[in-house]
């Protein structure tokens, strides 16, 4: 059951609406047992309105969630923007877990000292393109052009500013340099890119698509065309240390209720379709056009997996860009709890490497 939801929120919004809300479930969400301990009753958990995250879409509208967490515990739900908000969140001690992209949760690692955060699951690769005008042909074409990512430091944002590094071409945070990198939120970036107030934009699904066929926008760039494998991940599930520790029984439910929906995903592709669609509009008020949702859900591709070695990757992306310190990431994933779920499914372990 869901009983709240925060939808995309800025990171400086977040951070005080999330210590709102955090304040309004008393920190923990619990109830007093008569043993003076605590009892927890629900899982805050957050999410984006994009394909990207279609697991969270899938176990939340299907009810995977609720039935993994039993009649016992309430399942409560944020929806972010981009990775930053819901790190806020995760800090604030607002959600429990939150499904997020690499590069905020190395953020959020290295911010916390190791301490905040554990990846637990993976949930998604792919689906990630830049989106250019018609006459923009290259490179070298994107000079003195405006593009937008999602947020300062997210994913996108990471990635874009690290391709266009490789290829000779200076950008800052403030919006300078040879291409002028332009935060805002993907739904303002339809707009944007429509009006002709920005050039491109680097996004991940639905947006992506929606570019393409809503504003007549092409690919420049297939981010899976950079990667090994053409494999990355997108999208993981984080959960906070202390929760983790205090409450490894709801986490594995969580993730029991993870694992099934990406099952349902990949079993039944039409009514996996429809529910993100429903989710969505719930979420956002309008469904996906059947084009764009069909040309969105096929470049993605759903997996437990978290393809750790393409976050190493990442950070290193991060650093080179300035916007990362020199990191340790030992330690980052807990992936006993998964593997344990997959196993009793007859499933394949996945690793941390």
């Amino acid at each position: 059951m869901r009983v709240r939801r925060l939808r995309g929120m800025t990171a400086a919004l977040a951070a005080v609406a999330v210590t709102a809300l955090a304040a309004a479930c008393g920190g923990g969400g619990g109830v007093s047992g008569s043993g003076g301990g605590t009892a927890k009753t629900e899982v805050r958990l957050g999410f984006f309105p994009n394909i990207t995250h279609s697991t969270a879409l899938v176990g939340v509208k299907k009810g995977f969630f609720a039935k993994a967490l039993g009649d016992n515990v309430t399942l409560k739900t944020a929806t972010f923007n981009a990775g930053p908000a819901a790190t806020e969140a995760i800090f604030s001690d607002a959600v429990d877990a939150t499904y997020i992209g690499p590069n905020p949760a190395i953020n959020a690692w290295s911010k916390s000292k190791g301490q905040a955060i554990k990846i637990v699951a993976g949930a998604a690769s792919g689906g990630v393109y830049l989106v250019v005008k018609p006459g923009i042909n290259g490179p070298a074409d994107l000079k003195g052009k405006k593009i937008a990512t999602p947020q300062l430091g997210n994913t996108q944002d990471v990635a874009l500013r690290y391709w266009l590094q490789e290829k000779g071409l200076k950008t800052d945070t403030k919006g300078g340099g040879d291409v002028s990198i332009v935060p805002q939120e993907n739904s303002q970036t339809l707009q944007t890119f429509a009006t002709g107030d920005i050039d491109g934009a680097w996004v991940p699904e639905p947006f992506a698509s929606r570019l393409v066929l809503e504003s007549k926008g092409k690919i420049l760039v297939n981010e899976a065309d950079l990667w090994p494998n053409k494999q990355f991940v997108i999208t993981h599930l984080i959960v906070r240390q202390q929760f983790l520790k205090e409450h490894p029984d709801l986490v594995k439910k969580l993730i029991e209720g993870h694992v099934e929906a990406n099952g349902y995903i990949a079993s039944d592709p039409a009514g996996a379709k429809e529910a993100i669609n429903s989710e969505l509009q719930d979420l956002t008020g309008k469904p996906l056009k059947p084009e764009v949702l069909d040309s969105a859900f096929k470049n993605i591709t759903f997996t437990n997996d978290p393809i750790a070695s393409s976050l190493l990757t990442s950070a290193d992306h991060a650093q080179k860009v300035g916007l990362l310190d020199p990191v340790d990431l030992n330690g980052i994933y807990d992936l006993k709890i998964l593997n344990e779920v997959l196993s009793a499914k007859g499933q394949q372990a996945v690793n941390d490497k």
